[in-house]
């Protein structure tokens, strides 16, 4: 129970906290939001995070805290890697990433969401460590959690192969953001889009990457595929922090903008010509979603998670082949009639997916366990 005597479900919002945060970190803030607006009567949503300096950037509108756990990231993920019972607190604990407890406290339930199957898919695109850490904690996960939440039928499909176990797998995908669910309504939404398009020097058409330049990301075999003869003479874009692993953007045609606010990703978005995903591996693919949800044309790697989400909406190119890209992009610039479709198709299947209704969709997986109903 909550200090006020009601039922609490806590949030484990640390990732907010790492040094590049990445698609789960905005996966944390959104469902964490989302779960707070659509809490049942009488329950509180709190964020707790592993002891910090500054939890600020943990802070989320309509849940409380966060709350601080009395050790440090490193030591915490050490120590739940243990299976050292260090409860977060709570009658129920929500973990949005792995980094989780695996001994759940007598009375109380957990759910963990899962991302991908990555770590056994694709380890060569983590750190070795990276990988072991999320093959021990999702293995463990999958038998000592009441149940787990992955985002596509591709991740539980992967995870039925490499680590099942005892936990019930409830695939529950992710929304669009408020920022990206609405067109701009007036003249002053376009004059603080041209102000964010001026500052950031945004070309009239180009393609654009978003996510996190690592490797499984695909944006070297994107560089490659605008290198190439064939290739439409676009600039190239890319949104994200840099993480781990040397990603070579040394390109005349490549611009990074870094990591953006929502409200700067809408604008870079919503100019964009075509948005490129192609990735190596994926659980979700958050930046094909939102691009589909703004109007924009979407270019993907036949990576299942990816087609699963476009659903057809989306023009495929093989994983790992610069030219099957091409191929793909230019059918976007080249034939405005099939980019027209596409974007009809991407807004309609985007439609279907929102953070309310992910909350409520846990909601329901967390008080189907049966202890807090």
């Amino acid at each position: 129970m909550s200090p006020l005597g009601v039922p609490e479900l806590v949030v484990l919002t640390d990732q907010l906290l790492a040094p590049v945060p990445g698609g789960t970190g905005r996966y944390t803030r959104e469902l964490a939001a989302a779960l707070a607006a659509t809490a049942p009567d009488g329950w509180t949503v709190t964020g707790v995070v592993a002891r910090c300096a500054d939890p600020s950037a943990a802070r989320i509108e309509g849940v409380e805290g966060p709350r601080m756990l009395p050790v440090p990231r490193p030591v915490l993920a050490r120590l739940w890697q243990r299976g050292v019972p260090l409860w977060p607190g709570g009658d129920a604990v929500h973990a949005p990433t792995p980094l989780s407890p695996t001994v759940v406290k007598r009375g109380r339930t957990l759910v963990a969401t899962v991302h991908d199957a990555v770590p056994w898919t694709h380890p060569e695109t983590l750190t070795p460590h990276g990988a072991q850490w999320h093959r021990t904690m999702v293995s463990r996960l999958m038998h000592k959690a009441g149940a787990v939440v992955v985002p596509t039928e591709a991740v539980a499909k992967e995870l039925a192969e490499h680590a099942s176990g005892s936990a019930n797998v409830h695939v529950i995908g992710h929304g669009v953001p408020a920022a990206l669910a609405v067109e701009p309504a007036d003249a002053s939404d376009n004059t603080a889009a041209d102000a964010v398009a001026q500052r950031l020097a945004l070309p009239p058409r180009y393609v654009l990457a978003v996510g996190t330049l690592e490797p499984r990301k695909g944006i070297d075999v994107l560089i490659a595929a605008m290198g190439l003869p064939e290739a439409p003479d676009l600039p190239v874009l890319l949104v994200g922090a840099t993480g781990w692993g040397q990603v070579d953007v040394s390109s005349e045609r490549v611009r990074s903008l870094g990591p953006l606010t929502d409200a700067e990703l809408a604008v870079v978005l919503r100019r964009a010509t075509v948005l490129a995903a192609p990735s190596l591996a994926e659980g979700f693919g958050m930046p094909l979603l939102e691009a589909m949800a703004v109007g924009v044309p979407v270019v993907h790697s036949d990576a299942p998670a990816l087609v699963e989400v476009a659903d057809g909406a989306g023009f495929v190119a093989r994983r790992g082949d610069p030219n099957s890209l091409v191929a793909a992009l230019r059918t976007v610039v080249d034939d405005p009639a099939a980019a027209r479709a596409a974007v009809a198709r991407g807004r309609a299947r985007a439609a279907g997916f929102t953070w309310r209704a992910a909350a409520e969709a846990v909601w329901g997986v967390h008080l189907g366990l049966g202890t807090l109903g």
